[in-house]
């Protein structure tokens, strides 16, 4: 393979006139791979920042096959200089590109950047990519919460005192995208809610827009291991994980809880305050959430109320009070599913919902918003 240089060279011909010549040398094929340029014509670049960790390489994996994205670079600190592949052996002859630094990753231009970084370092990463007008979509905790000082109180500590960058919390547009599509198409900042939050959010948000009253909300939500991250704790190793139930967190102090009674109370247009209480699942991947309140409706108007609010959205499945959910049934995909049961004799209406954390709660509902934001089929690279 060849490539034109820029420089002429200029002889003389038979007759004295200068003939000009183009020099051709050879170019290698790491510099420059005209099959891979041409492939990736008309297509959004993308570049994702904390691809080692589990919603990162889920991203990769659901991106790879995406008709529409070319993955432009994936980056992290700890294994900057490793194929991606070494660190995810599964991800062999799927994506084999070599890691780069955040700091080199943040300086190459692209459509569209996912974050899949710690709070704080991620806002702050995302800060000069932000400046050059490049979309990002954040799934951290960074951009989720509209008050500083709310953020403050609940993620801020001696290494962190405040928010990375308050003046952009309005500008962010929350990424739930069975309510926030409109803004969502039009944002240069997403923030991807958590997946104990958007478990809890897709079943109770119809009640309390169709005008439901509810004066009590107890969610008991179960995770998988992998929603604790990839970092060591003494909780998500094996002796302890494995043919264990463990609370954690519970009643008002899990960090998503001021994100769930923030759209919730936007959606009751009034303060909306909750108990919330997660525990950790002996399973790698999943949330079942059980959401105990207590309304003025029954649980089959509950169930009426959803199903016709979510009967065109292609990842929300309402089911039967015979028929409830569970982690199986959702597992590896970006589906919600939704049911209702309870409430007879004056007891808590009941809704149970499931997801795959990874994805519905986090990498393929970033990919949903993508859609989204560019115009694209919303379900393309998910179904």
């Amino acid at each position: 393979m060849y490539s034109v240089h820029s420089a002429l060279w200029l002889r003389e011909g038979p007759c004295g006139e200068r003939v000009r010549k183009h020099i051709l040398r050879p170019v290698p094929k790491k510099d420059f791979d005209f099959k891979k340029v041409f492939k990736n014509v008309n297509k959004i670049k993308i570049g994702i920042l904390g691809a080692t960790s589990y919603t990162g390489s889920e991203l990769v994996k659901m991106l790879v096959s995406h008709p529409s994205v070319s993955i432009e670079y994936v980056s992290s600190q700890s294994y900057a200089g490793k194929r991606l592949s070494e660190i995810f052996p599964a991800l062999t002859k799927i994506n084999d590109d070599i890691l780069i630094s955040p700091q080199e990753a943040i300086e190459r231009n692209v459509d569209c950047v996912y974050s899949c970084l710690p709070h704080a370092a991620s806002a702050s990463l995302l800060l000069p990519v932000i400046d050059r007008g490049i979309r990002v979509i954040d799934l951290s905790a960074d951009f989720r919460l509209k008050d500083p000082a709310v953020y403050k109180k609940w993620y801020c500590d001696d290494k962190y005192t405040e928010h990375p960058a308050p003046q952009l919390l309005e500008k962010a547009v929350f990424g739930l995208t069975e309510y926030y599509r409109q803004q969502i198409a039009t944002a240069q900042i997403i923030a991807n809610p958590g997946c104990y939050v958007t478990s809890v959010l897709l079943p109770l948000l119809p009640l309390y827009k169709n005008g439901a009253q509810i004066d009590m909300i107890i969610a008991d939500s179960k995770s998988g291991v992998s929603g604790a991250g990839r970092g060591l704790k003494q909780i998500t190793h094996f002796p302890e994980a494995n043919e264990n139930f463990t609370p954690y967190a519970i009643g008002h102090k899990h960090r998503h809880t001021p994100e769930m009674e923030q759209e919730l109370s936007a959606a009751a247009g009034r303060p909306v305050i909750m108990t919330f209480s997660p525990h950790l699942l002996p399973v790698n991947r999943g949330i079942l959430s059980t959401v105990y309140i207590k309304t003025n409706i029954t649980a089959a108007e509950c169930a009426d109320i959803v199903k016709k609010h979510y009967a065109n959205e292609p990842f929300v499945r309402v089911r039967e009070s015979s028929d409830l959910p569970t982690i199986a049934s959702v597992a590896n995909t970006n589906y919600c599913d939704i049911a209702f049961t309870g409430g007879d004799d004056g007891l808590p209406v009941i809704a149970v919902s499931a997801l795959d954390n990874l994805v519905k709660g986090a990498s393929g509902q970033a990919l949903q918003n993508m859609n989204v934001m560019f115009g694209l089929p919303e379900t393309a690279g998910l179904k």
